[in-house]
Order: C-alpha cells, then structure tokens, then sequence
C-alpha cells in the first residue's frame, strides 16, 4: 500500500439521504485523488476511502464544512478499522445501497425542497430539454418526503420507482459531474410523470392540462392542482367573486386563505414583507409567510384575508406552481384540497369523490404522493421565526431531546392542529400537520401518517404519550393501541412549555406561560391561562386566570358573544363585581333578547356551563364586548380581530389585579372588563381599548412571573399556547419579561400552538421513562 498511504472508514448520520450527499462525497474524493466507495447503509451514508494522510484530513474537514446545503450532518464516526481496503488508482465510486440490519435512532427523512435557480432557469429556456416540464427538480430540489416509501433512500423505494429512465437521464443519473447525478426523482417530458385534465367529462394531458387549468383559473373558476403532498385548490386571487365562490363551497366564510405570488417583486407589490420575512418566502422550504398587508390592500381581493391586516404569502415550490404563475401572470389563491378541517385529498380518486363540489377542473398527474403533506405556516416577530403550521418543507426533519429516550416513544399530540411524534435516543421526529381529530376520516389521516414515520424512522414505540383529556380522540387511540402500563398521561400546558423547552435544550426546570384555548387540567377542570414552574418530569401551578363558564361547553369556542356573557354572569368572584347589566347593556341590547336570557340562564343554574382559567376565551370576551366578533367561523378568529383591530396603537393598561386564592395568584379580569365597558361607553375609540386590554395581559402576565419567582424560581421563562401567535401580545409580554432580568424563550422550529404538543409530550416521556 505504501507508507504515506492510510485508510479511514466514516458513518455519517444526520440528514444525508435524498439530499445530495452521495454525489458530494464522490467530487471531494475524487477532487483529493482519493480511493474508495460511498454507499446508503440503512438510514445513514458509510464512506470506505484510501489516500495519503494530508488528503484524508482534508477530506475530513470538508465533510461537514461543505456539505451540501440541504443536508444536515449531526454526527461523523471514524476509523481505521475498514474490512475492505480500496485498491491504489482504483478510483472513488458510489456502491449500491445496503441495509445494516441495525437501525440508528431514528433515521431522518428529508423535507421537499421547492424548485431551485438552476433548475428554474432551464424550465423557462425554450432550448432546454426540460423547458416548461412541470416536474423538473435535481439533487438540490424537489419532492422528497412525499415520494419515498423506504430507506436507504434509493428510486425503487419512492413512488418514482414506475418511470423507468430515459437513456438521457439515466446519463445524467450516472455522471458525478452532473447536478442530477444520484437525483432519485430524476425525470424528463420522456420518461418522467405528465399532468392530466378532468372537468366535465372533458380529459387531456401534458400541456394540453395546463392549458385548460389556466383556461379555466382565468375565467374566474377553481382548479383542484395536484401538489407535492396533496391537492390544492386555486382561484385567481384579483377576482372577488372566484375567492367568494370557493369559500362558499369550501364552507370557509371568514378564514384567510394563502396567496401564491410569482417572486419576490410581486410579493412585495401585494405587501410590505420584512427582511426576515423575505428570506423565509425564498427559502428552500417555501412556508406561508403571513405578511403586513399592503398600503391600498395588494393586488389581492380584499375577501382573501377577511379583518386580519395580514396576508399569508407563499412562493412557487414546484415546476407546475411556476408555469401557472408565470403564465397567468396574476397572485392566485392556494388552499388545501379539502373540506374545512378535513385530511387534504392525497389520490385522484378521493379528489374527485370528496372536492367535486368545490373544484370546476382536476388538475392531476400520474406520480402518487407518499404521504400527506399540507403548507407550512410562519410569521416573523421581530426578526424572530415562528412556525404556526409546521409541514411541508420542515418536516420530518429531526428535533432535539433534552432527556434521551431510552424506551422508543410516541406521542399522540391533541385534538385540534394535530401532529404525532416519534422519539428514540437523543431525537425526536414531528410528524406533519394532520388537522383536526373531528370524525374518523381525520383519525384514519392520523393513523396512517403514524405508520410512515414509524416505517421511515425505523422507531417501534414502546409506550406511548397522551394527553390527560379522556375525550381527545388522540387519547382513545393511545388506549386502544397501548396497554396501560406503557401509557404516560401528559397535562395539556405541560407539554405545551416542554416543547419550548425541548427545542431550546433546557435541561433544569423552567418557568411556563401557557396561554391557549382550553386543555384539560389535573383537577379534571379546563385550564387556559397557566403559569407554571416546571421540568420534563414534573411542574406546579403557581398561577392562572380566573375562571368564567362556557356556555354549551366548548361550543362557546365558535360564540364570543356567549363566552362574554359568561365572564358578565359567572365570573369566578374574587372580590370585584363583573360589570354591572348597565353597564352592560350597550353589549347585551344589540343581542337576541332570548339568547342573553337564556345563556344567563344556564350560566346561573350551571347547566352545560364548564369553567375555564383560559386567556383564549377571555381575548374572546373582550373582542365580542368591543363589537369586533360576536360569532365566529375558525378558531382565533376573535383574537385576530383584537389583535388587528389595535394595529400600532399604544394606550395604558387598563385596571387589574392579582389576587391569591388556594394558594396560586390568579388574575381577577373583573376590573378590566368594567373599565374596557366603562371606557368604550364613554367614547373611547375600540382600537385604542384594543391596545389597552393587550398592554393589560401583558403587565399581568409579567407581575405573574414576579409574583412566582420570589424565592428562588427559574430565571428562564418559556412562552408557549395559541394565544402567543399574537405578535403584539408576544412582543410586549417578552420586552416586560426582559425588563425584569428574565431569558425569554419561545417556539421556532416547533409551533406554539397545538401543533407542538406531541412534542412537548415526547420530550416529558423520556424524561420520565428515564426517572422510572
């Protein structure tokens, strides 16, 4: 072999399949004259090599340094134990993938990737042999987590396994200086898929589709698209009566929908993107960005995003989303294909079965979709990414666990903005946004999208994460499937502050703000408006909200002017009286008379009347008593109205007080609420009331913190719960937070919302596990 001539063996783990990492790893060995092989083994990538030392240190450091920018490598193995040595001159090779027969834990999946520049410009040039082929993509784009069905990540396991290669690609696919070199879903007009039509019992293909889709799309219809991880539905978002149309068969009368935009520049034509905000639009992952709207409200219809003040905008991801963009030369509406808050539609069949009565034209192709994927939703606060929606574009990939999972777990999340996660070792995988548990056709979603991550991961649970509410049907499942000495019960809020933790890398205990809708507490009552101090083992209450009745129970949710009266007839006494019924009454007189007698009612004989300690409902209560939203159609629609409503206005807090009651302080909204009545009846404009009652949650949230940091608390606080999507309500608790030396962490990668939970459920599990 010759003195100067040493041989290494490397295991590379991480994100490294399905991301370009074979080719990049051929070049640089080839590039350092080194001998060898690199080859898929399971789920991570081996690396046998021969050269001089100098050369074999080189390539060492460039492994991780110069690593394609898709991939994430976590961690490198090294020796020199290697059974087969390379041959001097023999050259550096890609080996055929392997199965270890052991698995690391877990194995990472890659996001889909939206088109890149490269593959964008030779879409559009006439002399390419992949102009306007709408599924063009390379090693640094395009489908990926939606189309593989198996690792190592290999074509025969993607759903690209039934386009055999054209002698052109099959070149491209060979040659280690090409960009498509080991590209798995490599695929030309030749060999590759097509797009098919459907709309009243016309059909076409190729580009003949297109065109109809965009025929149809310009006259003001709704095309059903075929995406990377489902069906969309599309209008031309400059026509009102298209966006009208498609909520009223959508039966989505008031939600914002997500407008796609052609690039950057027309982006900012429709609204006023931020810095941060624009690199998120033209990120490899292409989330929804909900952006300021603009001066005169874009070019998009005003019935897009209804008293939001935001618009959610998206860049093209696919080939296909280009040539509709770039031919029809307008922003069009793109919304998941499917009914309010079921499982979007994944094949042709279900598409055409359960969306026939929204979408005039089927706009398909003949690749199947792996797994369901829907948009990814963000925001920026302050330079600060916040995931809403996480999906498409972010995951599967890997999360980290503070506390390694020793026993494989998986938790099952909550009931609405559903997610599952499985966990083993140091990882934690957040599977994609599912919807809502509401009926069995969620719980199938929810079952199945279970099942690929545990085929992918290589994860088998043994036990599982649920959340204590025994109605949950996330719960039902877990106790159907686990028996009970492998279920851990985990409170709602507590995992709500543990994924916030989790993601940070807490490891000693922490202070918790979970502001949220409803969950279910450990008195079997419902909490909302939570501070605990907390570990991945354990927390304790130190204080809430006061608590005011549902009336009809969680149907109060979709009635802010019912939950209102219940804060005026059944707040929890705590030595203020709740506003007087005078004071009340230019509320209660623009009401049903019979609906306030009757909610009043039920209210005072407890008559399906839950109590709740829930800021969510309270920033109901407060929208409803301003005239902002007495009914509302989607979850958050009354805090947004708030939150849009007092703008950039700045007004004092308006009166409160903590008082202690069992031994917690509670925050007594009583003086509130008659000064927010008291104020709006003495003319004070709604939108300065509006800043006020969030500067109020604000100040209380901090003197809360104050109040449970006397004698030795954290000096970390993790702020957690849907209610801290509201960007003013996050900045002003956070600045006051600061104030008083606190580090306040909050929710990036994972949402802050229900979406996080299975997180925060994982990251409790191995916790405890470890501790049993």
């Amino acid at each position: 072999m010759g003195g100067d001539r040493e041989v290494r063996h490397f295991e590379v783990y991480g994100t490294v399949q399905g991301v370009g990492f074979r080719p990049f790893v051929q070049r640089l060995a080839s590039g350092l004259d080194l001998d060898g092989w690199v080859r898929n083994v399971d789920g991570h990538v081996v690396i046998d090599v021969a050269g001089t030392p100098r050369s074999l240190h080189r390539f060492a450091a460039a492994l991780r340094a110069q690593a394609p920018p898709l991939s994430v490598v976590r961690r490198i193995h090294t020796s020199a134990d290697v059974p087969e040595h390379p041959v001097a001159g023999s050259g550096f090779t890609v080996r055929a993938s392997a199965d270890a027969g052991t698995r690391p834990a877990p194995r990472e999946v890659p996001p889909d990737a939206a088109t890149c520049d490269a593959c964008l410009a030779e879409l559009f040039d006439p002399h390419d042999r992949r102009y306007r082929y709408p599924f063009i993509n390379c090693t640094d784009c395009g489908p990926r987590a939606t189309v593989i069905t198996g690792l190592p990540y290999d074509r025969p396991r993607t759903t690209m396994r039934s386009f055999p290669l054209c002698p052109a690609c099959a070149a491209e696919y060979r040659d280690p200086s090409d960009r498509r070199f080991r590209a798995e879903p490599l695929a030309c007009p030749a060999c590759g898929p097509r797009l098919s039509w459907h709309a009243n019992g016309r059909n076409a293909t190729g580009p003949a589709a297109l065109q109809a889709a965009e025929e149809l799309i310009a006259s003001g219809g709704i095309v059903a698209v075929k995406g990377l991880g489902g069906y969309q539905l599309m209008c031309d978002a400059e026509q009102a009566r298209a966006v009208l149309l498609l909520r009223r068969r959508k039966h989505r009368p008031h939600k914002p929908f997500a407008v796609m935009v052609t690039d950057l520049a027309t982006a900012r034509r429709v609204a006023r993107p931020t810095r941060t905000e624009s690199r998120l639009l033209g990120s490899p992952a292409r989330p929804v960005v909900l952006v300021a709207d603009g001066p005169s409200g874009g070019t998009a219809a005003a019935a897009v995003h209804p008293g939001t003040g935001r618009v959610g905008l998206f860049l093209p991801t696919t080939g296909l989303h280009h040539l509709l963009l770039r031919d029809l030369g307008r922003p069009l509406v793109v919304t998941s294909g499917n009914l309010s808050d079921e499982p979007i539609a994944t094949t042709d069949d279900d598409a055409r079965e359960r969306l026939a009565g929204i979408a005039d034209g089927f706009l398909g192709h003949d690749r199947p979709i792996a797994a369901r994927y829907d948009d990814s939703v963000t925001q920026a606060v302050r330079g600060r990414v916040l995931t809403i929606r996480r999906a498409r574009g972010y995951a599967p990939a890997p999360l980290p666990l503070p506390v390694a999972a020793r026993t494989p777990v998986v938790a099952a999340g909550a009931q609405t903005k559903h997610t599952v996660t499985v966990a083993d070792g140091s990882r934690a995988v957040l599977g994609p946004h599912t919807g809502d548990l509401s009926d069995a056709r969620t719980l199938d979603a929810f079952g199945r999208c279970y099942a690929d991550l545990v085929a992918l991961t290589g994860v088998t649970p043994g036990a599982v994460a649920h959340d204590l509410h025994p109605g949950y049907l996330s719960t039902r499942w877990a106790t159907e499937l686990f028996p009970p000495e492998r279920r851990i019960a985990v409170q709602h809020h507590h995992a709500h502050i543990a994924a916030c933790a989790a993601e940070h890398r807490l490891r000693g205990p922490f202070l918790g703000i979970a502001y949220d809708g409803l969950g279910f507490g450990d008195d079997g009552t419902l909490w909302g408006g939570e501070v605990l101090v907390a570990d991945y083992t354990g927390y304790r209450r130190v204080g809430r909200f006061a608590t005011a009745p549902l009336p009809g129970g969680e149907a109060a949710v979709r009635h802010p002017a019912r939950m209102a009266l219940g804060y005026l007839h059944g707040l929890e006494p705590l030595g203020v009286p709740p506003p007087s019924p005078e004071l009340a009454r230019p509320f209660t007189g623009r009401m049903d008379p019979h609906t306030v007698a009757t909610v009043r009612t039920m209210v005072l004989r407890r008559l399906n009347c839950p109590r709740a300690s829930s800021a969510g409902r309270l920033f109901d209560a407060a929208a409803a008593l301003l005239g902002l939203a007495d009914d509302v159609s989607y979850e958050g629609q009354a805090a947004a109205a708030l939150e849009n409503a007092a703008g950039s206005a700045r007004r004092a807090a308006l009166p409160w007080r903590l008082v202690r009651a069992d031994g917690l302080w509670v925050y007594d909204p009583a003086p509130t609420l008659v000064a927010l009545l008291d104020q709006l009846g003495g003319g004070t404009p709604v939108p300065l009331l509006a800043a006020a009652f969030h500067t109020t949650i604000a100040e209380v949230t901090a003197a809360l913190v104050e109040r449970a940091g006397v004698g030795g608390a954290p000096r970390t606080v993790c702020l957690a719960g849907g209610c801290f999507v509201n960007r003013r309500l996050l900045t002003d608790v956070s600045r006051l937070l600061r104030a008083q030396g606190m580090r306040v962490l909050v929710g990036s990668a994972v949402p802050v919302g229900d979406g996080g939970i299975s997180y925060g459920q994982a990251a409790i599990a191995a916790a405890r596990l470890k501790g049993g």
